[in-house]
């Protein structure tokens, strides 16, 4: 069965990039959101397997698309890996403290990206 993988970034360049990295993957069905809110929607409606969050979008930031989705029992189970620029020590504690189960910051190798995809999905 096809895993569902939600990109969620305000930039159309990553989004792209994660789909021609991820989408050629016959394992991954790859969908995309443009902000927090736009995220929930999907979220709710689609159930993905696995996140990849940005932490700084419009509308609701990534920590809060996080912590949202790890306090809510229908979606707690839900991997999260926050995908983002910001690669200080204070970020990747709040990203942990908020729930998130990986950190990957940008610029990134998709060779990195697709192992990182198989350690948190299982496949």
């Amino acid at each position: 069965m096809r895993k569902k993988v939600l990109v969620v970034d305000d930039e159309e360049d990553i989004i792209s990039l994660l789909h021609a990295t991820l989408g050629n993957d016959d394992r991954c069905q790859v969908l995309s959101a443009r902000d927090g809110e736009e995220a929930l929607n999907i979220i709710y409606q689609k159930k993905p397997d696995l996140i990849f969050l940005d932490i700084l979008m419009p509308k609701m930031d990534g920590y809060e698309v996080c912590q949202k989705l790890k306090s809510d029992p229908a979606t707690a189970h839900i991997k999260i890996i926050m995908l983002t620029a910001l690669a200080q020590e204070f970020d990747r504690r709040k990203a942990v403290e908020v729930g998130a189960d990986r950190y990957f910051t940008k610029p990134f190798s998709p060779t990195a990206l697709l192992k990182t995809v198989e350690e948190v999905l299982g496949s």
